[in-house]
């Protein structure tokens, strides 16, 4: 576990009011996307409103997405960086910035020196409300997010934005959501003479990682089926039955929102507490996530664990099957601060989590000690949680899909007319400074 957390220059966010009007002249800029036109798309809606776009491509992969006119490709090292785009941010006036994730090292220093010259930072990923929602939040994520975490603002948002189709769904394609993902990193492999000192913000190479995921791809059906065989011996058992989801080693939501360096320590730390408070007659089912491809060899790390804290026999491990599909034999989840908390919630499952997540808010989650959890897990007050759910869309959730061609555009749509309107966390869904950060902070997140 990390040692104690070091402070960011979040403190220097200027409140909203303090950033130009919205009628004021504007220019935006685009750093890396997720792996989709979603980007490009944004960028054309924007200049067609009249204001100014400009995108800074790190890589072969950046320059796919975004070729063309008001773009500039950045080939130096990572640490003349923070200097480049600060000079490009000051010499071009640059009143938004607009990136995928806060956490990734190119665009925290960007992040930093929008904050320092009071430009907007309006930061994207995949959706908490998924599938069918992106997400779109001011200033940063998860644990910097500025999204409440008080249940009666929550509720008070919940009632301004009003009543929200959260059935928003579009059809998932396969190559949408695989295909770039290969191209943009093999091209970054092949291409890497044009972009010699790029730095990727994933932990592993990609070649070997995809010769992974395939042979795991192609074991899916046997993956499943043995999974389906655990879970059959565990419905025919008494007692309790707990989840805890496995997030990636590379995923930022354990390497910059966590104070653990690996999942291995959140693992030993949860077996620990189980082991030590669950009835005897408890048991825990760990899935594994589905993009893991097997590097960490997490069902041997499982059994070593088990075994030192005298767990053999009330630990099981599946590598297949979907979560959702646990959840009605489940008396609880733990996790880090996986979205699979969120899911778990609006099942009804009552939900523990380690760190503050999005959703840890007092009456939705389990507020008391995790030693408590096992023995009397809270259930989620259904009524806040509804209204959590109405609050992020109406707010920091935008309708939208970098996996579906039309869900791409209408993301791209809905994403823009927010950031025109500066409508992002409104109505009244920002909080400044950061609700969840004093809380990660005192437990060690380095933030």
């Amino acid at each position: 576990m990390r040692g104690a957390a070091e402070t960011t220059n979040i403190e220097t966010v200027l409140p909203v009011e303090a950033v130009s009007a919205p009628g004021s002249e504007r220019h935006f800029l685009f750093l890396q996307g997720p792996l989709s036109p979603l980007y490009r798309q944004m960028g054309r809606r924007l200049t067609a409103a009249g204001v100014r776009v400009s995108r800074i491509n790190l890589c072969a992969g950046d320059w796919l997405h975004w070729p063309g006119p008001r773009t500039i490709s950045f080939r130096g090292k990572v640490s003349v960086w923070p200097e480049f785009v600060e000079r490009f941010i000051q010499k071009n006036g640059i009143t938004d910035l607009v990136v995928h994730g806060d956490q990734r090292i190119y665009h925290k220093a960007a992040i930093d020196v929008a904050f320092a010259v009071g430009a907007r930072v309006f930061v994207t990923e995949l959706g908490l409300l998924r599938s069918g929602w992106m997400t779109l939040e001011r200033n940063g994520l998860s644990t910097l997010s500025c999204f409440p975490d008080d249940p009666q603002q929550i509720r008070a948002v919940s009632e301004s934005v009003g009543p929200i189709d959260l059935d928003n769904r579009f059809e998932k394609s396969t190559w949408l959501e695989l295909g770039p993902d290969v191209i943009y990193n093999l091209l970054n492999v092949v291409a890497r003479p044009l972009f010699p000192h790029f730095q990727r913000h994933t932990i592993y190479s990609p070649v070997p990682e995809y010769l992974r995921g395939a042979w795991k791809m192609i074991r899916a059906k046997k993956r499943d089926r043995e999974a389906a065989e655990v879970v059959a011996r565990l419905k025919r058992l008494r007692g309790p039955l707990f989840l805890l989801p496995l997030q990636l080693e590379g995923d930022f939501q354990l390497r910059a929102h966590s104070p653990f360096d690996s999942f291995s320590e959140v693992l030993d730390t949860i077996l620990t507490s189980f082991a030590r408070n669950a009835p005897a007659s408890a048991k825990l089912l760990i899935k594994s996530h589905p993009l893991d491809v097997g590097y960490e060899n997490w069902p041997q790390v499982i059994k070593d664990i088990s075994r030192r804290r005298g767990l053999v026999g009330r630990v099981e491990y599946i590598d297949g099957g979907r979560m959702s599909d646990l959840f009605p034999l489940a008396s609880g989840l733990v996790t880090l601060n996986s979205t699979a908390g969120l899911e778990a919630l609006m099942a009804g499952v009552p939900v523990k989590t380690l760190v503050p997540a999005h959703f840890d808010i007092v009456g939705m989650t389990h507020d008391g000690l995790l030693e408590d959890f096992w023995g009397a897990p809270k259930r989620p007050d259904t009524d806040l949680l509804a209204a959590y759910c109405r609050a992020l869309a109406g707010t920091v959730q935008v309708p939208g899909s970098i996996h579906n061609k039309q869900g791409t555009r209408i993301a791209a749509e809905n994403m823009v007319r927010r950031m025109l309107e500066c409508s992002v966390n409104e109505p009244g869904a920002y909080v400044f400074p950061p609700p969840r950060l004093e809380r990660a902070r005192a437990l060690g997140v380095p933030l």
